[in-house]
């Protein structure tokens, strides 16, 4: 939590506001879960010191990390310290941690899945409940974790097909990781009904495919083709509809104003919209699905739009928000303008390529651990690896691509390439032995 103590403040984003009114106002809103809004409130001590929150995700992490390395026997004195600072220093994770974001939360599920999958009997009673706790915080606290969720459960399951087949030394538990998803599917909407009246889940979806659709001009085209359409409000604002996702659902002359922006009232227009143009052009949707996966895959920078100037997160907490808390968050850095983009363009000269080398790392490393007979680290490599792609499709092929959605994970490769290294060169000093 390095940044936040530096900025003298957690860093926030524009979504943090929403996050922050979803316990203010107890409604729901696209896109920002009640869940971590509540995280925010109960780690801050109603509000009092927003460090709280910062503290509490750099605890989950440093928790976390320590557990992997000594669920797969890397531990010695200074070993978590020491793999801490590295990839404070080689990564974004810091810059996540001390968000109030549940970005930070992403990796987290991803080890918590692995964790409770494959390491089930070295963890103790309450190893597994906490973890089981950090899992489910992540999938209540963003949709795009629940998706990641669901999708490591597969990944759990054929892995479990796999090892039998190859007669694996590695051991693989579906029930624990399957019971936190499972648990997240049925308590989410269970609470928003004690909380607010509705039981559903965090809404936004149909609205954030039909943003990357519009980006590719796939709705557009659909539009010129069959309009007018009865009760396609769309149909009339063609020319209002940019070829930008981001301008689309933000704009403020976009044509999603016109038709009932994040209040829901244009989710069936938009559900409608997506299904019919993906009937229509299947193929296009699905090349241009497969491109923004890679095209998120590689976008890894660090500090994506830390240095704007979130306007209705300032205005949230200078008007919303205790006096106190107002003072100190217009006090720090980063609402100062002495976080730039520069800062981060320098950082990113080291995060960027070690980002990208540790995720060819991966690939070496499923093939390096398979014939050495650390089944272990083979099988952690390929579970991070499909980790990456599947937030990668999930951020970037549902949604829009950006470097946030990716480098808030990325770390989670040079973990693992240093856990391997430190593995390698075990091996080889015994063999020399």
């Amino acid at each position: 939590m390095l940044p936040a103590l530096w900025n003298r403040f957690p860093l926030v984003f524009f979504d943090t506001s929403g996050y922050v009114t979803r316990v203010l106002e107890m409604k729901l809103l696209p896109g920002r879960s009640i869940f971590y809004g509540l995280f925010l409130w109960l780690t801050s001590l109603g509000w009092w010191s927003f460090m709280g929150a910062a503290l509490v995700q750099s605890l989950f992490t440093v928790w976390l990390i320590y557990l992997m390395l000594r669920c797969h026997d890397l531990v010695a004195p200074l070993t978590t310290v020491v793999t801490c600072v590295l990839l404070g220093v080689t990564t974004g994770i810091s810059w996540y941690t001390s968000q109030l974001m549940p970005d930070g939360l992403v990796p987290l599920v991803v080890i918590a899945m692995w964790l409770l999958g494959f390491r089930w009997q070295q963890l103790g009673g309450v190893e597994r409940t906490g973890i089981f706790a950090i899992a489910l915080l992540g999938i209540m606290s963003h949709m795009s974790c629940l998706a990641l969720a669901i999708g490591l459960i597969i990944v759990v399951i054929a892995a479990r097909v796999v090892v039998r087949l190859l007669r694996s030394s590695l051991s693989v538990n579906v029930l624990p990781p399957l019971s936190v998803v499972a648990a997240g599917l049925v308590l989410m909407p269970l609470l928003h009904l004690a909380l607010v009246g509705k039981a559903v889940y965090t809404p936004g979806g149909p609205v954030y495919i039909f943003g990357r659709l519009v980006q590719e001009g796939i709705p557009q085209r659909w539009l010129a083709e069959h309009c007018p359409v009865p009760g396609i409000k769309l149909c009339g604002l063609q020319d209002r509809i940019p070829y930008n996702g981001d301008e689309f659902l933000w704009g403020e002359k976009s044509a999603f104003r016109e038709i009932g922006e994040w209040t829901g009232a244009a989710d069936a227009e938009l559900s409608f919209l997506n299904s019919a143009c993906l009937k229509a052009y299947p193929a296009e949707i699905a090349w241009t699905a497969l491109r923004a996966t890679f095209q998120q895959l590689a976008m890894v920078k660090t500090g994506d739009q830390l240095y704007d100037i979130h306007n209705e997160t300032r205005y949230v907490f200078t008007h919303l928000l205790p006096r106190h808390v107002s003072e100190s968050f217009n006090g720090a850095k980063q609402q100062q303008g002495q976080m730039t983009k520069l800062l981060f363009d320098a950082l990113n000269k080291v995060h960027v390529p070690v980002a990208w080398l540790a995720l060819f790392g991966l690939v070496l490393i499923a093939g390096w651990g398979y014939r050495k007979g650390r089944h272990d680290l083979a099988g952690l490599a390929v579970f991070v690896l499909l980790a990456l792609l599947g937030n990668a499709f999930i951020c970037g092929a549902l949604s829009n691509p950006h470097d946030r959605y990716q480098s808030r994970i990325a770390w989670l490769a040079p973990l693992v390439v240093g856990m391997a290294a430190v593995s390698w060169w075990r091996l080889r000093r015994g063999s020399c032995r």
